[in-house]
């Protein structure tokens, strides 16, 4: 009489197979490639700073940004022989406090960012959408818009927009969602024509959905990556740009703090106050680089063919 074999002379192929370990949810997959970046999380620790000291510049900033000190004019920072703890990084030629001014000045520049993101990518949105939806006549003259906007310098077209609105912070907000535009247009666009001829597309069509439904909820939902990526370049460059603008005294006005009026009231005391246009600038580099390192880790981490994680 034969016994069964034993568990340890059984073949190792009888041994029951191990289930495949279950993928991550998809944010803790996103949160593990953002964070596998280390210049985005440097990026976004700076940004995150620079947003608090704007949320609460009443309470960071020592002085008041519009305050003039007649007694301590051009007087250097505080680590310089004849600086103080008073004004830690040193006064204007007007005797302003120029840490107050940089964090009242961060208020503007994220605001004059997040709202001409925001101006720009709703229209930028719709009218992309339309042009994949009706690519003949209405598709091509969109297009062509775009590309006739596009062909013109991005600062060249804001400067003669704001020549024709007339200076000032919400025809600043105007002008840089003007020129950012053709961008969401066109990614917009090139993302909803490589969805379209998908089977869920097919499937909702046959189901009998509308055109908005088709538009906002079947095929934008599948585009919001790329675009989310492009809204944070465009981020840093409307920082820039408004900085251009306020720099060319087209944008903020004095006495306003500004990041570009600054820069624009201290070019002529480079040689004998380099404090006064030194911050500003590095406030502006390292904002602008903090944003686009923070884009290209979102960049790799909503695009799985890019993503770098050993």
């Amino acid at each position: 009489m034969t016994t069964a074999p034993s568990a340890l002379t059984r073949p190792a192929s009888a041994a029951t197979p191990q289930a495949a370990p279950e993928p991550p949810h998809p944010l803790v997959a996103f949160a593990r490639a953002f964070a596998h970046n280390r210049g985005a999380l440097v990026g976004l620790a700076f940004m995150v700073l620079v947003l608090l000291a704007a949320l609460f510049a009443p309470w960071v900033a020592p002085h008041d940004p519009l305050a003039q000190y007649r007694d301590h004019l051009l007087q250097r920072p505080f680590w310089q022989e004849g600086g103080s703890l008073q004004f830690l990084l040193g006064t204007d030629e007007t005797g302003r406090d120029v840490l107050s001014r940089l964090i009242y000045g961060a208020r503007l520049s994220l605001v004059v960012g997040a709202a001409s993101v925001l101006v720009a990518l709703i229209p930028g949105i719709v009218l992309g959408l339309l042009a994949a939806f009706y690519p003949r006549a209405l598709g091509s003259a969109i297009m062509r818009l775009m590309d006739l906007m596009m062909a013109l310098p991005s600062l060249l077209l804001a400067v003669a927009i704001m020549a024709i609105l007339g200076p000032g912070l919400i025809n600043a907000i105007l002008a840089i969602a003007i020129v950012a535009l053709p961008g969401y247009v066109r990614l917009t666009r090139a993302s909803a024509l490589a969805e379209l001829g998908r089977d869920y597309v097919t499937s909702s069509r046959v189901a009998g959905a509308g055109l908005a439904r088709l538009m906002f909820v079947t095929v934008l939902p599948n585009c919001m990556a790329p675009l989310i990526v492009h809204a944070t370049m465009s981020f840093s460059s409307a920082i820039l740009d408004i900085a251009a603008l306020g720099f060319l005294g087209l944008g903020v006005q004095p006495p306003t703090p500004e990041w570009g009026t600054m820069l624009a009231a201290a070019r002529d005391y480079i040689e004998s106050a380099w404090w006064v246009i030194t911050f500003p600038g590095l406030a502006i580099l390292l904002s602008v680089l903090s944003i686009n390192l923070m884009g290209d880790a979102l960049r790799d981490a909503l695009d799985p063919k890019l993503q770098r994680i050993g």
